[in-house]
């Protein structure tokens, strides 16, 4: 099975990556470009025998390496 996992930092928590990209696209005139998020894409294989298993160890993933629960929020898909 294939997972799709996406990691944002959460709304409020400060993202200086997105500042810095946001403002260099406000210099190269695209104005209307707001609040940028920088995030991290991950995408792996899984084997599991059923899509609750796989999805039962990727929140185990998610919660202790893949993202910080902290400051970051993270979704993901599978695929069969």
């Amino acid at each position: 099975m294939k997972v799709k996992v996406f990691v944002t930092t959460k709304a409020g928590v400060l993202d200086p990556q997105g500042a810095a990209v946001e403002q260099a696209v406000h210099t190269m005139g695209y104005s209307s470009v707001e609040q940028v998020r920088i995030g991290k894409y991950m995408e792996f294989n899984i084997i599991a025998d059923n899509r609750e298993q796989a999805a039962a160890q990727v929140e185990q993933m998610c919660e202790k390496l893949l993202a910080n629960p902290v400051v970051e929020d993270y979704r993901y898909e599978l695929e069969e």
